[in-house]
């Protein structure tokens, strides 16, 4: 059944009540019938022809309407991916302007300026290798995205040390941490296994710490913890920072989604990083959550399938 259109299992589940509910009223037609017999009576047969001709008529309109049900699934399914594909590709379209405009910009002015003086130039060429890296972080972000959301059957599972991922994290965003004067509490158990993609495992906690880094403020703290049950490792990421407010919420998981579209772009997100988290989550057969901290800052919790 878990391979059946909502329309066939619909019409398996109606047919096989009315079966059962006719089978039932044939062989205990008298209400005082305490046994099974055998139809030895032609009512009886009369009874049970006419139970199949009914049951043929009504699995015949079922399967009939089970049918334009699954095709107006499908279409209503075709319209909102559509209408999601469209949006987007507003949206990168939108993300994509920026940096190109920029680069675009500055390298026009540098060819048009020749005896630009060597320090205004460049302070232009800086400018243009930090928009091409927004690009290029862009475009990976949204190739992740993709291969999870149309070739998820291609993404390589093996034994990962989520410890050993988590703490080459640690080391790699140290300059970054030091800079905003915060500090990355890594309490996570050793050798923390999981069968799972290595890349993105990595993207889970490195978009979640940048996030971090970039939104909590300075002087804050992160904090990584986990605990296990049989089959999943339960991982909870939080920080005391600014936090945001509680409408934002339910929508920092989507893509694109930006609470302050300027700060978002001056510290070189792509808009895509939460979205990965999520979709990388799901594809380890978890699940996570976003919640305020009363003090302030966010607490994420979410599972990896050992």
């Amino acid at each position: 059944m878990k391979n059946l259109s909502e329309g066939k299992k619909m019409w398996f589940s109606v047919m096989a009540i009315f079966f059962i509910y006719a089978i039932i009223f044939i062989m205990f037609e008298d209400y005082d019938r305490k046994t099974f017999e055998p139809l030895n009576e032609m009512s009886d047969w009369h009874l049970l022809i006419f139970s199949l001709v009914v049951m043929a008529v009504l699995g015949l309109l079922l399967y009939r309407y089970s049918r334009r049900m699954d095709q107006r699934i499908k279409q209503e399914q075709e319209m909102k991916q559509s209408l999601m594909r469209r949006q987007l590709t507003q949206n990168i379209s939108h993300e994509l302007k920026t940096p190109v405009a920029s680069i675009l910009g500055y390298a026009e002015t540098i060819v048009a300026n020749p005896t630009m003086p060597p320090e205004t130039r460049t302070r232009f060429i800086e400018r243009t290798r930090l928009k091409a890296l927004r690009l290029t972080t862009l475009l990976n972000d949204l190739s992740t995205i993709n291969r999870m959301d149309y070739a998820p059957h291609l993404i390589a599972m093996k034994r990962v040390n989520v410890s050993q991922v988590v703490a080459d994290i640690a080391q790699d965003v140290d300059l970054a941490l030091k800079s905003k004067h915060m500090t990355l509490n890594n309490c996570l158990p050793e050798d923390i296994i999981v069968t799972g993609n290595d890349s993105l495992i990595y993207s889970i906690f490195s978009n979640l710490i940048d996030n971090a880094i970039n939104y909590a403020g300075e002087n804050t703290a992160i904090d990584i913890t986990a605990t296990q049950t049989d089959d999943y490792w339960h991982f909870k990421f939080c920080d005391n920072g600014e936090g945001v407010e509680a409408q934002h919420l339910p929508h920092l998981f989507e893509r694109f989604y930006r609470i302050d579209t300027g700060r978002s772009r001056a510290n070189g997100g792509s808009g895509l990083g939460l979205a990965i988290v999520k979709n990388a989550v799901i594809q380890h057969k978890g699940n996570i959550t976003v919640n305020a901290i009363n003090d302030g800052g966010l607490e994420f919790n979410f599972s990896l399938k050992k």
